[in-house]
């Protein structure tokens, strides 16, 4: 929990509720939120699926991670499907898609 409460707050999420000790964290994201459990066991479930979180500033929040340590996959890019985006995953190896139409 605490890896990760770090690496969503280095990416500007703002924590509501929780914290590192505790059974649910939640972020503000937008009009919604990004809400954290710790596994239940030591094997972490695995799936995959990506978040795309849409941001005013995609190369400002890329800054941001650099700033923070994070890892982005690459720098931001224009995709052909219309978007700005950069991916990084988090601690518990989830995808995220930081993006803004075009």
């Amino acid at each position: 929990m605490k890896a990760s409460i770090a690496f969503y707050e280095a990416l500007g999420l703002h924590m509501l509720f929780g914290g590192p000790g505790a059974r649910l964290t939640s972020f503000a994201c937008g009009t919604g939120f990004v809400n954290l459990i710790p596994a239940l066991d030591a094997e972490a479930i695995r799936w995959w699926g990506r978040v795309i979180l849409h941001v005013d500033d995609v190369d400002a929040v890329y800054e941001r991670a650099l700033g923070a340590g994070l890892s982005p996959e690459s720098p931001p890019l224009d995709a052909e499907w219309g978007e700005r985006y950069f991916h990084i995953t988090d601690p518990d190896g989830h995808e995220l898609s930081i993006a803004r139409p075009l």
